[in-house]
């Protein structure tokens, strides 16, 4: 615990960050957020992660600013999970990652899964 508690309050922004989104699945939600998944089920559904992990998550991501709740866009009584400018200006890194991983573990020719870019 004491190791994740120095990260929490590390001088090293990188450190900072990873403390925060650095989690592969806050990373993969996000690349979801960004193809426009808002609803958790979606997630869910499009993750395949146990529920009590998404919403661990996405709790996380919302306590950070990342994302907010809001009412679902069609009025229906389902609520949103919503980008918020901080969670928006995520986007290049998730871009950086996926060209970083197309380019370093891919094999060349192979097209790799398009998302999040």
């Amino acid at each position: 615990m004491a190791k994740q508690e120095s990260l929490r309050t590390s001088e090293c922004p990188v450190a900072r960050t990873l403390e925060s989104i650095g989690e592969r699945w806050c990373m993969m939600i996000l690349r979801e957020a960004f193809d426009d998944v808002r609803r958790f089920s979606d997630f869910q559904r499009n993750l395949g992660l146990a529920k009590n992990i998404l919403a661990s998550r996405l709790k996380q991501l919302v306590e950070i600013g990342v994302f907010e709740i809001a009412p679902a866009s069609d009025g229906s009584a389902y609520s949103e999970y919503v980008l918020t400018e901080r969670g928006r200006s995520l986007f290049p890194v998730v871009v950086a990652m996926r060209q970083w991983g197309e380019r370093y573990l891919f094999e060349k020719g192979r097209n790799p899964l398009r998302a999040a870019g």
